[in-house]
């Protein structure tokens, strides 16, 4: 039987998990912002009607607002989406201009926008870290001792004692790096190099793909080989706090890999668009982290910290990415993409997002339980 989570546990999961990482994001920007001078008008934590705030000296009106999904900064001079100076901007005294954020160079514009990004991706790097510093790392030598019966590895003669060398050019040190190639990948052609008594020899197989689910009943399509480690053979090594950073930005990068991975594979066909979640998958992932315990969904908050910051950067106007790319194409042409071009940009890249939305939305509908899936 598959584990049930009540529904206001995905309530409370998302709103934990969102809320914190949206305005830490939007604090990003804001920190960055104020660094190179520009004055913030508002920093709202939440959407929507103001429930309690106060002005600082600063001239920033900090709030706390009613929809608690996340927050937004507002810097002077940064009046529409696409962010062009507008007569507004221009009608400006010269003084308070100065402090706006169409007043600063490029890379301080484009610093600014990045901010935001990546401060999720120190987000996950610190807890990672702190994952690896507390309980060590996770270290399984890539010698195969057992092999599932009627497996892909049993067909390509795979035996105990096989140890891997690479896969598909990169070497195998750790039984879990394989896990990490193989499951995200079925479907795919891969190339393994196995060494046995000294002796090499190559291999190349079709990563079957199988469905597995969950304690509570999500299904997921994995690759799978069919070998496992030798128990006996596991050991947790402890690690530094240089160590444990370096493994934490290691690990970060893995997931940033993965998640380029699955996008592609959804655009050639190899997986079903029907495995892009929304808000309410989020929800519910978050619930069920939660009543894992602490470890579990701290861990959950890493990956959509990860995610965050990767969707954030995909070149999508009204994206931070989309504003990254028209700064790039700027300090390429040496000016600013026409006013006209910019906007209608922008109105596409905000279609683009909110058909996205509803896709996702109804994907997420349609996938829960009361639906029979």
């Amino acid at each position: 039987m598959f584990q049930t989570v009540p529904w206001w546990m995905w309530i409370v999961g998302f709103l934990l998990v969102l809320g914190p990482l949206v305005t830490l994001h939007e604090l990003g920007h804001y920190l960055v912002g104020r660094a190179f001078g520009v004055k913030a008008d508002s920093f709202s934590i939440g959407f929507g009607k103001e429930l309690a705030g106060w002005t600082d000296k600063r001239g920033t009106r900090w709030k706390l607002s009613l929809l608690p999904l996340g927050g937004y900064v507002q810097f002077a001079g940064d009046m529409n989406p696409a962010s062009q100076p507008s007569q507004e901007w221009l009608d400006l005294p010269r003084e308070e201009r100065e402090k706006t954020f169409q007043a600063k160079a490029l890379w301080q514009r484009a610093l600014i926008v990045f901010a935001g990004p990546f401060t999720n991706f120190l987000i996950a790097v610190a807890i990672l870290s702190a994952f690896n510093f507390a309980y060590g790392k996770l270290v399984i030598p890539p010698v195969v001792a057992a092999v599932e019966r009627g497996s892909a590895a049993a067909k390509l003669g795979i035996a105990p004692g096989d140890r891997f060398v690479k896969v598909d050019g990169t070497r195998i040190d750790n039984f879990d790096q394989l896990h990490d190639i193989i499951a995200p990948n079925p479907g795919a052609t891969l190339h393994l190099l196995m060494e046995h008594k000294g002796i090499q020899r190559a291999l190349t197989f079709v990563v079957p793909t199988v469905v597995e689910h969950d304690n509570f009943g999500n299904a997921f399509r994995v690759g799978l080989l069919g070998v496992g480690p030798d128990p006996k053979a596991v050991e947790i090594r402890p690690v530094g706090p240089f160590e444990a950073v370096g493994l934490g930005v290691q690990q970060t990068g893995q997931t940033v890999v993965l998640m380029v991975n699955g996008v592609w594979q959804i655009v050639v066909g190899r997986r079903s668009v029907d495995e892009l979640g929304g808000p309410l998958k989020i929800a519910k992932y978050s619930g069920e982290q939660l009543s894992l315990g602490w470890r579990n969904f701290v861990g959950f908050v890493a990956l959509i910290s990860i995610n965050l910051a990767f969707i954030n950067l995909l070149p999508i106007p009204a994206l931070d990415g989309g504003h990254l790319a028209f700064y790039a194409a700027e300090a390429v042409r040496r000016k600013p993409a026409s006013p006209r071009s910019q906007e209608w940009a922008f109105r596409t890249g905000i279609a683009f997002v909110l058909a996205l939305m509803l896709f996702v939305t109804i994907n997420d509908i349609v996938s829960l339980p009361i639906f029979g899936s």
